[in-house]
């Protein structure tokens, strides 16, 4: 199998379109034709980077968001499954 170098402007291209636009690391290798294996070493290599506050606080938030919404489903499920 051959390796082609991925010039560091498209990896930087992919892995702003994981974070920022959602899409899957499936998607992206394959809009891209690389490897999943080369996106997740790309992803890697950037997590040596501090997080910010800003970040931190963002991801607290849609996690207390999230286990929120986890609890409201979980209850209409419980309230369903009793009327039976």
């Amino acid at each position: 199998m051959k390796k082609h170098r991925i010039a560091p402007e498209v990896k930087e291209q992919i892995i702003n379109r994981i974070k920022n636009d959602g899409i899957t690391v499936a998607q992206a290798a394959k809009d891209h034709g690389v490897s999943e294996g080369s996106i997740y070493d790309w992803l890697g290599k950037k997590t040596t980077e501090v997080p910010s506050i800003l970040e931190v606080n963002k991801l607290r938030r849609e996690n207390e968001e999230l286990l929120r919404l986890v609890g409201e489903i979980t209850l209409k499920l419980s309230e369903t499954q009793k009327k039976r």
